[in-house]
């Protein structure tokens, strides 16, 4: 299901989408909406990298998952 979210932006950014999405052959509604899913996927991959950044100085200390494993069965 779809939902209406209205923004305000640049005038000169509406007219670059407007052009580019005339000259592509694209809806400016799909357009957009893949642009933002796209900043999305690559705001969580920043998060994660920072994320991995941090913990990588725990991974030292880490036990290897087999080794915890059999360590839960016995």
């Amino acid at each position: 299901m779809k939902s209406v979210l209205s923004i305000k932006i640049e005038k000169s950014l509406i007219q670059q989408i407007k052009d580019f999405c005339q000259l592509h052959g694209l809806k400016q509604g799909f357009f957009v909406e893949k642009a933002l899913k796209g900043q999305l996927e690559r705001e969580e991959l920043i998060e994660d990298i920072v994320e991995l950044k941090e913990l990588r100085s725990q991974e030292r200390g880490s036990v290897p998952f087999e080794d915890y494993l059999k360590k839960r069965k016995s």
